[in-house]
């Protein structure tokens, strides 16, 4: 758009055209051309669309058979005549303001990209506490695990010992819970004979 307006400016304000600067042959070309090369393209005439026509002149055609003629009425136009300036005016104008709008859509733009970056750098420092804490609670979760898991295997330990001594001491129960019922069951035999004892020994 700045191009076609500067364009525009060229032949309507030529005060406001920016010229293009000037082609300056690279070190390179400068070498090519002092061999005998052919120099790079320049820039096509300038005049009216780059024709290197500067003006139009109209050269009025003369009748030899009738000089003295009124000459013809003038054409039809589309109106009064306007000056360059009132014509281009309403084009450039209309340039200004795309790109004014242009502008205004690449702030918008980059205002919403920097909006998005900082969302972004914000997203990813939160991430990164998280990431830290989770870690925390990851190393102090498997520390914990690993006392647990070590008071389980002591404990196991202790469960086995315990079972081995509640086993010998039923097996003791039961030795002496047998003892009890051989001794109630022959409790009267004994105690009969060992009257008889007694008696045999006051004879």
């Amino acid at each position: 758009l700045g191009f076609a307006k500067n364009r525009l400016n060229k032949f309507y304000n030529p005060k406001l055209h920016k010229a293009a600067p000037k082609h300056e042959l690279t070190e390179e070309e400068r070498i090519f051309v002092n061999n005998g090369g052919t120099p790079p393209p320049t820039e096509a005439p300038g005049g009216i669309a780059d024709t290197g026509v500067t003006a139009f002149a109209q050269i009025r055609v003369h009748n030899q058979l009738n000089t003295d003629a009124a000459p013809a009425p003038p054409p039809a136009t589309w109106g009064a005549y306007q000056t360059k300036d009132e014509t281009s005016n309403g084009v450039i104008s209309m340039i200004d303001l795309l790109i004014k709008d242009l502008e205004k859509e690449m702030t918008e733009a980059k205002t919403g990209e920097n909006e998005a970056e900082s969302d972004y750098q914000a997203m990813m420092g939160e991430a990164a506490a998280k990431r830290t804490t989770d870690s925390k609670s990851l190393t102090e979760k498997a520390g914990a695990k690993a006392d647990l898991e070590a008071d389980l295997q002591a404990h196991s330990g202790d469960h086995k010992a315990t079972v081995n001594e509640l086993m010998a001491t039923e097996k003791y129960i039961a030795s002496l819970h047998a003892e009890c019922d051989w001794l109630m069951q022959y409790f009267d035999v004994r105690k009969a004979a060992r009257a008889d004892e007694v008696d045999a020994l006051m004879r």
